[in-house]
């Protein structure tokens, strides 16, 4: 007779309606993590709870701690809220199933693919015991700040001697079709507010004030047509986009005392952080100087960029997604942030996973039958590295 407790963990489409069912909306641990690791614990892997700050993780090893090989996953089960529950064609927390297509928050993003690689990981452990140690290191805080998440389970990895050889994250990766795309680095990501004070006044006599939004444009003018690079060899050219501006000014004949405005920029591999504040404050302070408005400037950078260059790993992993799906996957650094750009530090990391068409939208969902090809995806890349 099967082990129903078994066969919950290692059918892919199964864990990820039951993950899906955990309203985990970010920073609400939803039951997700508790269902995770009662599974992980029954197939003999040592669990801990990294929780910091109000936020779940979960760290998972099978294998002796500090083996020299060690293959890790990461992934996050946290998910954005639903919007209009009323526009969903299925409950969004529902997990149901029609038309061979699973349906849900978090359907893409990321409950599936960790899913997936939780059910390999158990199944590889049970019927091909590796000589080395399997880590899964699962957050609550991806779609979040992401400060107390991944952040935290790489802090209690270091604190106990604990090491990923290298690491591969879950997160929806292929435009069309499973198998298309490897993630092999990202771009990093910087926000800048401004703030311009200048001396309210009266339009018909600009004389008498100094008109933030003026300098504010001016200075905006400036970064938005400087191109910062024409790209390198495996990004594209940095960019800088104007998200906000704002003086909270209601009257059409009053020049605001006060204006603010936000920049974010995605950058490829000729910059840093570092280097992009210093272009930020210096062009701040020459607006400053041409206009006489004071101009200060908070900075925040979320991530740097990164690359994992071709080599073992990457074609390790790019060999078992031909095997399963015919396809050679192109090595890309396109799209937003993930976690990778904190795993990046501890490992090598690479991202491969679904196709990410439909995450954060309403109706989320995604065809069952690429959680199952993405869990065998998984298993091949584990006996290959073990191998």
């Amino acid at each position: 007779m099967p082990d129903p407790a078994t066969d919950a963990a290692t059918d892919p489409v199964a864990l990820a309606a039951a993950l899906i069912r955990c309203p985990s909306v970010t920073p609400d641990e939803g039951g997700a993590l508790v269902l995770l690791q009662g599974l992980l614990d029954a197939a003999g892997f040592a669990c801990t709870r990294v929780d910091r700050n109000g936020i779940c993780n979960l760290f998972a090893r099978w294998g002796a701690p500090g083996a020299a090989r060690s293959f890790g996953f990461n992934g996050h089960t946290d998910v954005v809220p639903v919007g209009d529950a009323a526009a969903w064609t299925h409950d969004p927390f529902g997990g149901d199933i029609a038309d061979g297509w699973l349906w849900g928050r978090g359907a893409t993003d990321m409950k599936s693919g960790v899913a997936a690689f939780v059910a390999a990981a158990i199944d590889f452990v049970r019927n091909t015991p590796p000589d080395g140690a399997l880590i899964l290191t699962i957050t609550g805080d991806e779609e979040g700040a992401g400060r107390d998440g991944t952040c935290a389970l790489l802090d209690h990895m270091a604190a106990n001697g604990e090491r990923m050889a290298v690491c591969l994250v879950g997160e929806p990766t292929c435009p069309e079709r499973l198998g298309e795309m490897i993630k092999v680095g990202r771009r990093g990501s910087l926000s800048c507010w401004f703030t311009a004070q200048g001396v309210q006044g009266h339009s018909a006599y600009p004389h008498r004030a100094k008109n933030p939004l003026h300098a504010l444009v001016a200075l905006l003018g400036r970064l938005a047509g400087e191109p910062l690079d024409q790209g390198t060899a495996h990004f594209d050219a940095s960019t800088l986009q104007i998200t906000s501006i704002d003086c909270g000014n209601t009257a059409s004949n009053v020049i605001p005392a006060r204006a603010t405005a936000c920049v974010n920029i995605r950058f490829n591999d000729a910059h840093n952080g570092a280097s992009l504040s210093q272009w930020l404050t210096a062009r701040a302070a020459q607006t400053e100087a041409e206009t006489g408005v004071q101009i200060g400037l908070r900075i925040d950078i979320s991530g740097e960029s990164f690359l994992t260059p071709p080599g073992d790993f990457v074609a390790l992993v790019s060999r078992a997604v031909q095997a399963e799906t015919g396809l050679a996957p192109a090595l890309s650094t396109s799209g937003g942030t993930s976690d990778a750009r904190f795993v990046k530090d501890h490992c090598p990391v690479l991202e491969f996973g679904l196709v990410g068409k439909t995450m954060h939208q309403v109706d989320e969902r995604v065809e069952m039958a690429q959680i199952t090809a993405l869990k065998r995806i998984y298993g091949r890349i584990l006996a290959d590295y073990f191998a």
